[in-house]
């Protein structure tokens, strides 16, 4: 299903774009900006249902929207919740056990038998004392009731072993998803012991094995890894695991990770063929982000749109726990995810971005959030110009990268700040860009910059490291 009213406010503003003037300046005032109505859903997980967009996420947040711009809020918390009709009651052994009044990230698929399925689950937050279960309702907006919590953590014994947090999971952040073949799997888990995957019963909801945590993927030792989404791409044959990294606060250095596997219970290796198996704290360590930081494909760090004078609040950061959206229909894919922002401490809200893939398979982010924008086809005239350049490392830190300036050559050389080379290539073919000898494989894409207020090209890359890069259009030119 396509975001349609959306689409077609983008492609009105295109054609004003190339009819109103016969140069590479655009009447500003015939512009009309796309409308965004934001929302703060934290850890929002996405369906869609009858040509509406949903999210869930922590505290039983809730909103939805028609075209992935704006967005209304239907659940505000476990207290103020619209899919319970006594969630006090229903869930009161629940909240004992794990020692907490709220949810944590759930999340809804309906099933072959047309119903929903929330995957709920509770933290106490402090500890890896957790609960997840399933509740199922006959419509997307509920009542929901309860029919089974399944898997816990914290206590012992589990599955007649002692429960051991440095490699048995924390029951939380529950994904469910079916595979290329039609079977239903669950990817869950968050530090702890790491992210599992469980094959499940279609027909109940349930997983198939009753007496296991079922197959670890990454992780363990305490090692700060979170929020696992799984989705497959029938273009590439791969699922592709997303998680994210680092601590969800505005200075724990939450950042998005990307690694891909032919079978989607792994094994999953990143762009330097790494074994995400690997992946985890050193022994006797407690969130030791210096060993799990070279591995996985950096999808997104903290960043600013512009110089960070203190006052700004144009660009990201912790930008995590993301879900994905993929259109049957014309290919499109999306990324879902929270994100605080510079100087407003612990603030967030709801971004969607557009995601592409490289011709050798690897997802790509567009720097700019969806707009209404399709791929369509750049010309290679198009890219001259003056640019923003945010790059970033590896590493989980809470700096913030800040906008580099240079300008790209008609003659395919790069001067600035940074000085290297582009490679345009056409629809379907990769593009290169080459920043002081790193080179970077993505596209170039055409988007509205809220900042600037207008049409801007952009290009996102990744390295062979798998490092994202953001090159961003500037009028920087225009005032010279």
């Amino acid at each position: 299903m396509k975001p349609k009213k959306s689409v077609l406010n983008f492609l009105i503003l295109i054609l004003i774009f190339l009819t109103a003037c016969d140069t590479n300046q655009p009447s500003e005032s015939l512009i009309t900006p796309p409308e965004f109505k934001n929302v703060a859903v934290h850890d929002p997980s996405i369906i869609e249902v009858d040509e509406s967009f949903y999210i869930i996420g922590s505290h039983l947040q809730a909103a939805k929207s028609e075209d992935l711009l704006k967005w209304d809020l239907i659940s505000k918390s476990v207290k103020e919740n619209s899919f319970f009709e006594d969630i006090q009651a229903e869930f009161k052994e629940e909240f004992e056990y794990a020692q907490t009044d709220t949810f944590w990230a759930s999340d809804i698929i309906q099933l072959k038998d047309g119903r929903y399925y929330m995957y709920y689950c509770l933290c106490r937050g402090d500890s890896p004392l957790a609960v997840l279960g399933v509740a199922i309702a006959e419509n997307i907006e509920g009542p929901y009731k309860k029919e089974e919590s399944f898997l816990y953590s914290g206590t012992s014994p589990q599955f007649g072993e002692v429960y051991d947090a440095t490699k048995h999971p924390n029951v939380i952040d529950p994904h469910v998803f079916y595979d290329n073949s039609g079977k239903l799997w669950m990817v869950y888990g968050s530090y702890s012991g790491g992210i599992y995957i469980l094959e499940m019963d279609d027909t109940t909801g349930l997983p198939l094995d009753r007496q296991s945590y079922g197959k670890k993927l990454m992780g363990g030792n305490h090692s700060r890894i979170e929020g696992p989404y799984i989705i497959y791409n029938p273009t590439t044959e791969y699922y592709y695991l997303f998680v994210s990294f680092g601590g969800l606060d505005s200075t724990g250095g939450y950042n998005m990770r990307v690694s891909r596997s032919k079978n989607p219970d792994g094994p999953y290796e990143d762009i330097e063929k790494q074994s995400m198996e690997k992946v985890k704290g050193g022994f006797n360590t407690f969130f030791d982000d210096v060993s799990i930081a070279p591995y996985g494909n950096k999808i997104m760090g903290n960043f600013t749109y512009e110089q960070n004078n203190g006052m700004t609040h144009e660009g990201y950061v912790s930008a995590g726990h993301n879900s994905v959206y993929y259109d049957e229909i014309t290919g499109q894919y999306y990324l879902i995810f929270h994100t605080r922002f510079p100087n407003r401490g612990e603030n967030y809200g709801v971004r969607v971005h557009q995601l592409y893939f490289t011709d050798d398979g690897w997802p790509i982010v567009n720097p700019l959030r969806y707009s209404g924008e399709e791929n369509e086809n750049i010309s290679k005239k198009q890219v001259k110009g003056f640019y923003n350049v945010l790059a970033t490392t590896k590493e989980i830190t809470e700096s913030i990268s800040e906008p580099s300036l240079v300008e790209f050559k008609s003659n395919g050389k790069i001067k600035g700040d940074y000085d290297g080379e582009w490679q345009f290539k056409e629809k379907g073919e990769s593009s290169y860009i080459t920043i002081e000898d790193t080179k970077y494989k993505g596209k170039f894409v055409e988007s509205w910059d809220e900042t600037q207020e207008r049409i801007v090209l952009t290009f996102t890359g990744v390295s062979e490291t798998g490092l994202p890069i953001f090159i961003i259009e500037t009028d920087h030119n225009k005032e010279e």
